[in-house]
Parts: C-alpha cells; structure tokens; sequence
C-alpha cells in the first residue's frame, strides 16, 4: 500500500512523521540527488519505530487498529480464499440484509458455507453494508444457509467484523433479540465443523450469533466483546468521552480471549497491523482455517456436537 495513501492513527504520528520524510527525500533521489544511505537510515528508523509501537498496544490502540477502515474486509478474504464464490439473498421472511453475506464456495477445492460481516471499503458501499451492522434478517439468511450446509454435509465458516447488530426502531420491531439467539444456537446445533475467525471488531451478539464454532481464532489485533467501549463508558460513567479508559479495563483483546479460553489461537499479524499487508495477512488466514478444518475432519456429527458443547461449557467452568 503506498505511504501516501495510507491512513494514520493518532498513536503512529512519529511514523506518519518519518514516512513523510522518507517521501520528500524519494522525491530528492528522483531529481538526481545522491541521498541512497540517507533513505536507507530513515527506513530502518521508520521499521524500527513501527515495531516498536505495535509491540506495547493498548487495549484502546489495539481497538483503534481493529477499526482501522484499510483492514481488509470480508470481501477481501472471500477474494483471496475462496472460489466460485456464490451469495445467496434474503431470509425468505422479509427480505435481504447486505451487511450479512453468505453463500457457497470452494476453499482449496473443497465445497464450503461462508458468512461474514462486509462493513465496506467506500462511501457508497459503507450504506449499500450498514456498515457492517446486520438486522434480523441478516441473522435469519445465516440461519437459513447453515441449514442447508448441515443438509449437503458442508462445513462453515464465519468472517466476524462488526461493531455489533443494528439498534434501529425497524430491527428491533422485527425481532433484532430472537434473530440473534436464533442464530446462536444454530451455530451449536450443527452436524458439521464451523469455524469462526475474528478480523476486526467482534461486538456484542451481532458478533457472537456467528462465531459461535468448534474453533474461534482472532487476528492479533482483533477485539472481541459483548459491548463496545464508548457503550461500556456510557453504561458506568453516564459519559461516552471515557471509552479509553473502559477499553483499557474491559479485557477485549485476543490476547485477553486466549488466556481465558474464549477462543482457541491468534493468528499473528505483519507489523503495523493486518491493513498493511493485506495480501500476507489472507494467505496466514487460510492456513489457519485449513488447519483448524484438518483438526474436525475425523469427527462424526455428534462428536462435532459434543466437542463444541465442551469448548463452551468449560469456559464458565474454568473462569468460576
């Protein structure tokens, strides 16, 4: 991704100060100017700095890189993953919810169900998503397919990123609650592997109505949690202005996750985070899914079944 059309965080401002360096002496080199050790210097100081600030993240800059909007999103993984990839529309109740695609495809010749939350990568494509953020219909489509993968014997898998379900009058009206714990336990009720990886931001039942699979991974940078910090800040501080200090405090990272058992491995992220090597971060992304589908291979509907019963039951057991 070039440096010039890169987006910033406020907490990589002494990166964002050496790549600008590093551009007007790139512009000097191009002119004739003799510079080469110079640019050498600065990139290893700006390599440096980036290590160095993605090696002590907070809980709140790790929320900031789980947004970032250069991430990429579920299109980009269906594009670098999966084949002959075809969606399929509507809850066959009330109508279609783009923020939630599903369908059939190929991953690495081998048929399989994808769902997954598309926040999308422009102005226009934000609206046409809902930026992610699905209403009941949406969960009643997820439902509906993984439905018909139990019946042909197809494994699934989930792409979560979403800052949580849609709270508007219209969702709720239609049943935004049921539609997610309907959901819910269809993702423990099926016959065939599902897993579920964590991309970006994993908020609230919005995220947990599709993660709920025999392997959850997260990216390194992920979030995953039942409320968003600023909903968290203005639950226990009535001031939404304090969602720093309740991501701090509220244990949302994968590394968080992990010890705790909520899912099962990290997928590690290039430095600076997963927006900027897509491409790197896709290709680790299917080797993980691969090794977690390889590992549920052997096992028979009911051991499936049993298996992420356990997985869930022993996170209460283990946490009391």
């Amino acid at each position: 991704m070039p440096d010039q059309m890169r987006s910033y965080l406020d907490f990589e401002k002494p990166v964002a100060e050496l790549d600008s360096k590093l551009d007007e002496l790139r512009t000097l080199a191009a002119s004739g100017t003799d510079i080469a050790d110079e640019i050498g210097r600065i990139e290893d100081k700006a390599a440096q700095a980036l290590a160095d600030l993605y090696t002590n993240l907070t809980p709140w800059q790790k929320t900031l890189v789980a947004r970032h909007p250069q991430r990429p999103h579920f299109s980009d993984f269906i594009r670098g993953l999966i084949t002959e990839f075809t969606p399929l529309a509507g809850d066959r109740k009330f109508g279609e919810d783009e923020a939630l695609v599903a369908g059939f495809g190929r991953f690495r010749g081998e048929a399989i169900c994808v769902m997954g939350q598309e926040k999308g990568d422009s102005t226009d494509s934000r609206i046409k998503h809902n930026f992610g953020m699905a209403r009941p219909e949406g969960y009643r489509k997820a439902v509906r397919l993984m439905e018909m993968a139990e019946r042909f014997g197809l494994p699934v898998l989930s792409i979560v990123d979403s800052a949580g379900a849609y709270p508007g009058i219209g969702a709720e009206e239609r049943g935004q609650a049921e539609a997610i714990a309907r959901s819910t336990d269809a993702c423990l009720s099926l016959g065939v592997p599902n897993v579920a990886i964590i991309t970006g931001e994993g908020m609230s039942g919005g995220a947990i109505a599709i993660t709920t699979a025999n392997k959850v991974l997260m990216l390194e940078h992920a979030i995953y949690s039942v409320i968003s910090p600023e909903a968290a800040s203005s639950i226990l501080w009535r001031d939404g202005t304090k969602a720093q200090e309740a991501a701090n405090n509220m244990k949302i990272t994968a590394q968080d996750m992990l010890r705790f058992g909520v899912i099962d491995s990290i997928l590690k992220e290039p430095v600076g985070g997963a927006h900027r090597d897509p491409a790197t971060m896709i290709a680790t992304t299917g080797e993980a899914i691969e090794k977690a589908f390889d590992e549920l291979r052997n096992l028979d509907a009911d051991a499936i079944r049993r298996q992420r019963r356990q997985k869930f039951l022993d996170i209460g057991r283990k946490l009391g």
